[in-house]
């Protein structure tokens, strides 16, 4: 009886939030799954029925911990987002972002590679007029979302000229359960359970969060589709919302807090209306937002109750 080979996945950043949600998803599928992480402590944390590695992409010698570098479907959900400006050490996030994918790209058996996903970032169109269409010329502010830019563009042009199979997925803002505690959404609900005092900007930034299961199905229909390839699709719910509406159906869900508007200035070329035209992953890959906001936000808020409530 011929042997069933079961789908091979790499996860860049599989101890991440979004990363430790792929794992847990390609585990319930039966795949065969690696989840690569940068530091033990976050390995600890990851699903049961993965295999584990830990390697830091800048470093192209410790890919080696991996063994053998033969994947069926890669997603790199690698690095961290920081908006430091170039003088300030965001060279850091040029190496950490694209010279860790072209190690990476270099490491794998390419001739085993059916599906490559870059995650991007909707910070890659700056300052461009909302809503953000993928056609749009990119206007990086930082070498973070410059390093995205880069790293898109080159796996384009590896589609292009070498069929390389890759696509890059623009996340907006998602968000969920088990989302890093620093990050903006988690600090607001941990401010209202505790019905502490905290500082926001104005809030009139309009801004689309995508729940979390939402954005890993955007991952697995890419993973499935050859339409996929050589191609930039957004991953936004399409529906935009005030970071003050936001942060008032937290207080109205959560019943308290109290934000301080207005005390945190605006990012210098911050976009003010930052929010994704998703027909492009609608009409080629079948992919809709599932999750309402309200309920995507009373899901996250659980979550957290447990350690702050």
């Amino acid at each position: 009886m011929e042997k069933v080979m079961l789908p091979r996945l790499l996860v860049i950043g599989g101890s991440g939030f979004i990363g430790r949600h792929v794992v847990s998803r390609g585990v319930k599928l039966g795949w065969q799954v690696t989840s690569l992480g940068l530091h033990v402590q976050e390995i600890s944390r990851l699903t049961p029925g993965a295999t584990h590695v830990v390697a830091d992409l800048t470093q192209a010698d410790s890919l080696r911990q991996l063994g053998p570098n033969q994947f069926d479907y890669i997603v790199n959900i690698g690095g961290y987002i920081d908006h430091a400006l170039f003088f300030r050490g965001g060279r850091r996030l040029i190496h950490t972002h694209f010279d860790g994918l072209l190690n990476l790209l270099e490491f794998l058996d390419r001739n085993c590679v059916k599906r490559f996903i870059q995650i991007g970032s909707s910070d890659e169109y700056g300052e461009a007029p909302g809503p953000q269409h993928e056609g749009m010329r990119e206007l990086p502010i930082s070498p973070y979302s410059l390093a995205k830019v880069a790293s898109t563009h080159f796996l384009q042009m590896l589609h292009r000229t070498e069929s390389f199979p890759a696509v890059t997925l623009r996340l907006f803002l998602t968000y969920g359960p088990g989302q890093d505690a620093k990050r903006f959404l988690p600090q607001i609900i941990k401010g209202c359970l505790q019905d502490v005092e905290f500082p926001t900007s104005d809030g009139a930034q309009l801004r689309d969060f995508c729940y979390v299961d939402d954005t890993v199905n955007a991952i697995f229909l890419a993973f499935e589709s050859d339409l996929a390839n050589g191609e930039i699709f957004n991953v936004g719910s399409g529906m935009p919302v005030t970071i003050r509406e936001l942060i008032e159906r937290v207080c109205a869900a959560v019943g308290k807090g109290r934000p301080k508007f207005g005390l945190i200035q605006h990012r210098p070329n911050e976009n003010m209306a930052l929010y994704a035209n998703n027909q492009k992953i609608q009409n080629q890959l079948g992919w809709k937002p599932e999750v309402s906001l309200q309920v995507g936000l009373q899901r996250t808020i659980e979550s957290m109750k447990v350690i702050y409530a």
